[in-house]
């Protein structure tokens, strides 16, 4: 009987460890580097949102899934008019938010009103520009009036800038998120991490996971040690790459080596002397080369770009001899535009690594053509204020993880003000084209435009690598939009 007992017990308790170990693997976290600045994505550029709340916390009518592609959200199906002017949006049925509150046409059309309004503060603002009309129909119809056709819509509508929220939380949306996802926001400890649990009431398929922790760590060497002591679980978006093939090498460890809607660029400042000088913005762009900042920056992770346009799009035209390195060029150009002996300026540069480490191999190449580039280093904060608010900066180094965002150089006002009327018709045409032939001929002008007229210094495509543990599955490989969607993620048994 001892024995048996023993037997029981020793039985009891493997299965309480069992269930402990389940448990759990009902929690995950998950590191980022960029902590965001608050966790409202409808009010602020910094994708360091989208990366935490994105399909999570929030939807919109549309979203993207991890293939890029453009899928039903909190719209079911819809009916567009035949002179594409009309999109009638048939919603959910049954949809809550976080706080209990109905999710319904009302909400819709608040969310889109306030996204176009005049006093919005949108990032993506223009995203809404064409609509003129948002009718509700019922609670579950929604009416949206276009003012000219736009064959972009219901991709613009899946992006983080358009996720529906209600009015009665938009008071407190920037430190306590409530949407309809099939996470709730729990708990944010700032400059630490942000947490959400399982929405019990989702209206779609349930998070396999009951809890996640997202964990900032911006430091590539402390990124290094957490994955490394199995402090954290994944880390998306791993910010020092020369480490890769050690964990490729350790069995307790995947790595996923996916692409992004990343364009890296060298940013110039076109309407402060001397970059709005067009020899000026040539010759910093042939100063440049490539494989240099790839390889030195990012251990060989990227690929050569020639234009603000991903290498993955079918409509995708390599322009990177429009720029290639050629110091004596850039020489030539700046002592035809009366800089014979160089300039100073300032690169302002942000927390990522392609930035930092990206920075000190351009300024030293920059150097070498007489441009003296005083790097000076800012916190996203920061960098929102001074340089993209502000446009108080010669050159920046960032990423535009915005999918198929080229329509940003149609708009004067954007940090690098850029100023081309012939490129703005030109986005206007594109915007109002429904034709998929017509469309990749417009947008391969667009680059052309854009690459001839040396906006920017065109560096890489950002690769997107994630370090998680062997079993974990689900997650996303590729980056087409700036999240880190937990919705269908889960441990393998």
């Amino acid at each position: 009987m001892k024995l048996l007992s023993n037997l029981a017990m020793a039985s009891a308790v493997a299965f309480a460890a069992g269930l402990g170990s389940a448990q759990a693997q009902s929690d995950i976290t998950v590191a980022l580097q960029l902590e965001p600045p608050h966790l409202d994505p409808t009010s602020a550029a910094a994708g360091a949102i989208d990366s935490v709340v994105y399909t999570n916390i929030f939807e919109g009518l549309t979203r993207f899934m991890g293939d890029g592609s453009v899928v039903p959200g909190l719209a079911e199906s819809w009916e567009i008019s035949d002179d594409g002017l009309v999109y009638t949006f048939k919603l959910r049925d049954g949809v809550v938010f976080h706080d209990g509150t109905t999710m319904d046409a009302e909400d819709v059309k608040f969310s889109l009103d306030r996204a176009r309004a005049e006093d919005s503060v949108n990032a993506q603002k223009a995203l809404f520009e064409a609509i003129a009309d948002v009718e509700v129909v019922d609670p579950t119809t929604v009416k949206v009036t276009l003012d000219k056709p736009n064959g972009l819509f219901l991709f613009n509508l899946a992006w983080g800038d358009a996720v529906i929220v209600a009015p009665e939380s938009i008071e407190t949306i920037k430190t306590n998120p409530i949407g309809t996802g099939a996470f709730k926001f729990s708990n944010w400890v700032q400059g630490d991490k942000v947490e959400i649990e399982r929405n019990p009431d989702y209206w779609g398929s349930p998070a396999a996971l009951d809890r996640a922790t997202f964990k900032f760590i911006s430091d590539p060497t402390a990124a290094f040690a957490a994955v490394m002591a199995e402090d954290v679980d994944v880390f998306a978006g791993f910010p020092a790459p020369e480490n890769l093939p050690q964990f490729e090498a350790d069995p307790r460890f995947q790595v996923l080596i996916g692409s992004t809607e990343g364009e890296t660029i060298l940013a110039m400042n076109n309407k402060q002397p001397p970059f709005d000088d067009i020899r000026v913005r040539e010759a910093v762009a042939h100063a440049i080369d490539r494989r240099a900042i790839i390889d030195g920056a990012m251990f060989g992770l990227g690929t050569p770009i020639g234009t603000h346009f991903a290498p993955h799009n079918p409509a995708y035209l390599d322009l990177t001899g429009l720029s290639g390195f050629d110091p004596e060029k850039s020489r030539a150009l700046l002592a035809e535009a009366g800089f014979a002996d160089g300039f100073e300026t300032t690169l302002h540069l942000p927390p990522p690594s392609y930035a930092r480490r990206g920075g000190e191999i351009i300024a030293s190449q920059l150097a070498a053509i007489g441009i003296k580039a005083e790097i000076i280093n800012v916190e996203w904060a920061q960098w929102l204020e001074t340089v993209f608010r502000g446009k108080t900066f010669g050159l920046t180094i960032v990423s535009h993880t915005e999918p198929m965002d080229i329509g940003i150089y149609a708009r004067p006002e954007y940090y690098f003000q850029y100023d081309n009327p012939a490129f703005q018709d030109l986005m206007a045409t594109l915007n109002g084209t429904t034709d998929p032939d017509e469309r990749t001929r417009l947008l391969g002008q667009a680059q052309t435009i854009i690459a001839e007229d040396y906006v920017n210094a065109y560096l890489f495509e950002l690769a997107f690598p994630t370090i998680a543990k062997a079993g974990i599955q689900g997650l996303w490989v590729n980056a087409p939009t700036q999240a880190t969607d937990l919705t269908g993620v889960s441990w393998a048994n």
